[in-house]
C-alpha cells in the first residue's frame, strides 16, 4: 500500500506534487520520492524517511519542470531498508520512462526470469516496481511502430502490460517527451483516480492520484475514478486519452481501504470512505445486539483514528455515550510501519495513552477498525485495566482477518493472523477483553456495496480468503512461511529482515 500522484501543467510542479504527497502520507511512510522532467529531462530525489524530511529547500529547487510524479512507500515486496528500492523508478530505454506503483505483482518472480530470459532486460533489486516498469518499457518498444509515440501505440503496450502480470497495480508513468500514463489493474483493486484544476497560468492542470483528497487538496477537482483495465493518458498540452485496455474488466477494490487504509474524507471508486466506516459501525451495532445485552456498557471509546466513525455510529444505535478514552501522540507513525514485534510492542504505549477519567469504574466497549495479529488489542486492553476499568469489551469494525493478504497490503503469513484457526474464545482469551464482538463479512459486503451499485464486488482475501486474480496458491503461503521461518520471528527480525514479492503484513492490531 503507497501513495501516487502525477501532475501535468504549465507551470512548476514540484511544490504541488510536495502538497499531495503530504495529503497521501497517510499511505507510505517509509520513504518517499518525487521526479519532475523538463523538456526531456528528468530530475529525481527520492529517500527514506516522511515527505517533510526527505525534501528540503535544495531538493526541492533541484527539481525544475512542468510535469512530474510522485510516490510515498509503505514496502511489500523487496527490502524494506534499502534505499535503491525507494521509488520512482527509471529506465533510459525503448523511451525514458520513471514509474510509481500502488500493489503488489504475484507472479514477480517468474516476469523477472521472462525479462532475463526472454525480453533481454536485467533486474538488479528485489522490488516487484522495476520488474513492472521492464515489461512497460519491453511493450512500449514492441508497440512504437514509428515515432512519435501515440496514444492509440501506449494503450496497445498497456493491453499487453495486463496480459502478462498478476496481482494488483496503480500505476503513473513519466513518458520523457510525451506526457503522464495511468492505469489501473482489470479488478481495480488499488485506488486511482485524477482531476482537473485551472493552472496559476490560466491553463487546464490534470494531476492523477490515489484518493481524492489529494486532488481536493490541492485545488483540483475529481473528474471519476480511472476504471478497472483503462489507461488514461495526458499529453503535455494537458489533453486527456482514455481507452479500456483490459478483456474481461471488473471493479472489485479492496475491502481494506474501507476498514483502515484511506483517509474518511476520500471518495474511492464512488463510496465515500467516511460514510462506509459509519455503516459499519451499524451492522457492528447490530452484531453486538444480538451478542450481548448493550446495558452492560457504560461507554463506547474508540481506539484512533480510523475506528471513529464506527465507534460514533455505534454508541447512537445502541443508546451509549461516545466519549474519547485515549490520545493518540501524532508523531508515532502507524504501527504496521514497525519492522519488528518488539519495536510494535513498544510503540503502542508511545502511541496512545488512556484518559484515566474515562475508565474508571465502568464497563467500557472499546471499538477498534481491525484486528490483525492481536498483540496491540492485547496491550490496548491492559492499558484500559490500568486506567481502572470494571470490565472491558472489544468490537472490530472489521470480520476476523483469517488469510494473507497478496494485493499490496504487508499483512503476515496466516500463523502470525490471531484469527487464523483460532475459535473466538480462544481470541478472547488472547487479547484479555471479558467480551470479543466482530463484524460479519456479508453485512459488511452488503452495506459497504450498497453506496455504489456499480460495484461488482470487493477484494476482501484477508477476510473470507478468495484470491479473485486466481493465480494464488496454498503452495505460495507454504513458501512464504518457509522463507519468514529461516529468517527468525518477528521478535528477533531487526531493521535488515527482507521480504517477499508474494508476501504481506499490515497493522498490528
Amino acid at each position: 500500500m503507497c501513495g501516487i500522484v502525477g501532475v501535468i501543467s504549465r507551470t512548476p510542479v514540484n511544490q504541488l506534487i510536495y502538497d499531495a504527497l503530504l495529503l497521501l502520507q497517510h499511505r507510505g511512510q517509509d520513504a518517499a520520492g518525487i521526479v519532475t522532467m523538463q523538456g526531456t529531462k528528468c530530475f529525481m530525489h527520492k529517500a527514506r524517511g516522511m515527505v517533510r524530511d526527505v525534501f528540503r529547500t535544495r531538493n526541492m529547487r533541484a527539481l525544475p519542470g512542468t510535469v512530474g510524479l510522485g510516490q510515498v512507500r509503505y514496502p511489500t515486496a523487496g527490502n524494506a531498508y534499502n534505499e535503491e528500492e525507494a521509488q520512482p523508478f527509471y529506465v533510459n530505454a525503448p523511451f525514458g520512462i520513471v514509474l510509481v506503483h500502488n500493489g503488489n505483482l504475484t507472479n514477480a518472480h517468474s516476469l523477472k526470469k521472462e525479462l532475463f530470459d526472454i525480453d533481454r532486460r536485467h533486474i538488479n533489486t528485489e522490488s516487484d516496481t522495476e520488474v513492472l516498469i521492464n515489461i512497460l518499457a519491453h511493450e512500449l518498444e514492441l508497440a512504437a511502430r514509428n515515432l512519435p509515440l501515440t496514444p492509440e501505440e501506449i494503450f496497445k503496450a498497456v493491453s499487453a502490460v495486463h496480459k502478462r502480470i498478476k496481482g494488483s497495480y496503480a500505476v503513473v508513468a513519466l513518458i520523457a517527451g510525451y506526457g503522464l500514463l495511468a492505469f489501473r489493474d482489470p479488478y481495480g483493486i488499488r485506488p486511482l483516480c485524477y482531476g482537473q484544476a485551472m493552472g496559476a497560468d490560466g491553463n487546464p492542470e490534470v494531476m492523477v492520484a490515489s484518493e481524492s483528497v489529494a486532488l481536493e487538496g490541492t485545488g483540483h477537482k475529481l473528474v471519476r475514478d480511472v476504471a478497472p483495465g483503462e489507461a488514461i493518458f495526458i499529453d503535455l498540452a494537458g489533453q486527456v486519452h482514455a481507452k479500456q485496455c483490459a478483456e474481461n474488466p471488473s471493479l472489485n477494490p479492496c475491502m481494506f481501504e474501507f476498514v483502515y487504509l484511506a483517509r474518511p474524507d476520500s471518495i474511492m471508486d464512488g463510496v465515500s470512505v467516511y460514510q462506509a466506516r459509519l455503516n459499519m459501525g451499524e451492522t457492528l451495532a447490530q452484531r453486538l445486539i444480538s451478542t450481548m445485552p448493550p446495558n452492560e456498557i457504560d461507554v463506547v471509546i474508540p481506539i484512533p483514528e480510523s475506528s471513529r466513525p464506527s465507534a460514533m455510529q455505534l454508541a447512537q444505535k445502541i443508546g451509549k455515550p461516545y466519549r474519547e478514552g485515549f490520545v493518540k501522540n501524532r508523531y508515532v507513525g502507524r504501527t504496521f510501519i514497525m519492522p519488528g514485534q518488539g519495536v510494535r510492542k513498544k510503540s503502542v504505549r508511545q502511541k496512545l495513552n488512556a484518559i484515566g477519567v474515562e475508565f474508571k469504574g465502568r464497563n467500557v466497549l472499546l471499538v477498534d477498525d481491525s484486528i490483525v495479529r492481536g498483540t496491540t488489542s492485547k496491550e490496548i486492553v491492559q492499558m484500559a485495566r490500568d486506567a481502572g476499568a470494571r470490565k472491558v469489551y472489544m468490537a472490530s469494525a472489521a470480520p476476523p482477518v483469517r488469510f494473507p493478504n497478496v494485493y499490496g497490503i504487508d499483512m503476515p503469513t496466516k500463523d502470525e493472523l490471531i484469527a487464523h484457526n483460532r475459535t473466538m474464545e480462544e481470541i478472547r482469551q488472547f487479547i484479555g477483553a471479558d467480551a470479543l464482538i466482530y463484524q460479519d463479512v456479508a453485512a459488511m459486503k452488503r452495506v459497504v456495496g450498497q453506496l455504489n451499485t456499480k460495484l461488482n464486488g470487493f477484494e476482501a482475501s484477508c477476510f473470507d480468503g478468495v484470491y479473485i486474480t486466481g493465480d494464488v496458491s496454498a503452495a505460495d503461503f507454504d513458501a512464504i512461511a518457509t522463507q519468514r521461518s529461516s529468517q527468525g520471528n518477528d521478535e528477533e527480525e531487526g531493521p535488515g529482515r527482507s521480504r517477499l514479492a508474494l508476501q504481506g503484513e499490515s497493522d498490528t492490531r
